[in-house]
């Protein structure tokens, strides 16, 4: 599978799965008393924003009465799949998210467990990925960012908020391999998170970040970055001034998956309890409201959809990421 074409199949994955929804009114009777939210990275990044965003329309709507949140960064996201595992009996009232990397990270051996090792609840979002550059960058179009990047490879790093190889890395490779340029030449430098990474930009210690969209634009908004790429095929209506890579003749979409996961043995009716709360949000204003802010699209797989979704991004990634040299 040549990489464009495992690109555009991990893409079309995401898209086939996508459901729509117009917000009604919202819901008086919460269907789940509580729910502790486990993000395995810090504060700022794509998981924290999914997670608290989430929490937010659930309880706003009154799906949920109350909602918590504990940021559990470290091991690319393992420390706290570790901890779900381990603690899986005192943990059924916890939903941990996460995303692609989760398929990213156990294929390159960062973590020993991977998405099987959990109860996989509903995949809820997607989000796209851009390449942003600091406010007071000389770099204002994806053109002067590849100019910038022949001039000087090794001294236009990129950034990330993830490891080698993951998703942050994975989207700057894909961006740069569609422009023409050697993929595996690319500076990567990575973060532990999407916060920790924007601070590295505006310090100038890399040239430009990619990150989830959705990241990008509270800073866009403050004017403290400028968004020169995204991978949508059009203009997306939450930041209408970020270019498509398509529109700056880079041929690339990708849309990254968020989602929840639980503790290994949760009961059937709580994971169904939680997959009733989380089917019924897309239906609430509270929910539009997130999600329009965030420029995320609806993605809604739940259970069995949810695995098989999975296994069919587990191959396409796997197969882009050995055309890349990082498997």
């Amino acid at each position: 599978m040549s990489f464009i074409r495992a690109r555009r199949v991990v893409a079309a994955a995401a898209l086939a799965a996508m459901t729509f929804s117009m917000p009604t009114a919202s819901i008086a009777e919460p269907v789940v008393d509580s729910i502790h939210f486990l993000i395995p990275g810090g504060a700022g990044g794509g998981w924290d924003g999914t997670a608290r965003g989430t929490g937010e329309a659930l309880t706003k709507s009154g799906l949920a009465g109350t909602a918590s949140f504990e940021n559990m960064s470290g091991g690319g996201g393992g420390k706290a799949i570790g901890y779900l595992i381990e603690n899986a009996a005192s943990q059924h009232g916890t939903l941990m998210v996460n995303s692609t990397p989760i398929v990213i990270r156990s294929l390159t051996g960062v973590f020993p467990h991977n998405f099987r090792d959990l109860t996989l609840v509903a995949g809820t979002i997607g989000d796209y990925a851009a390449i942003v550059v600091g406010k007071d960058s000389p770099i204002n179009s994806m053109s002067d960012l590849l100019a910038a990047y022949k001039a000087d490879k090794r001294g236009t790093a990129i950034g990330g908020g993830s490891v080698p190889g993951g998703m942050d890395h994975l989207v700057a490779a894909m961006v740069m391999e569609a422009a023409g340029e050697d993929a595996t030449m690319v500076k990567y430098i990575p973060y532990d998170a999407g916060g920790k990474a924007m601070a590295a930009l505006l310090s100038g210690e890399i040239s430009a970040l990619s990150t989830g969209f959705s990241e990008a634009i509270d800073l866009a908004n403050a004017g403290e970055v400028k968004i020169i790429g995204v991978t949508a095929d059009e203009r997306v209506a939450a930041y209408k001034d970020a270019p498509t890579m398509k529109e700056q003749g880079i041929d690339t979409t990708f849309v990254n998956w968020r989602g929840f996961f639980g503790a290994p043995g949760l009961p059937e009716a709580q994971v169904a309890t939680y997959q009733e709360a989380l089917a019924k949000m897309y239906d609430t204003p509270e929910w539009e409201e997130v999600r329009a802010r965030n420029g995320w699209v609806n993605i809604h797989n739940s259970g069995e959809d949810f695995h098989a979704f999975l296994e069919g991004q587990e191959k396409a990634i796997g197969d882009l990421m050995k055309k890349l040299g990082f498997l």
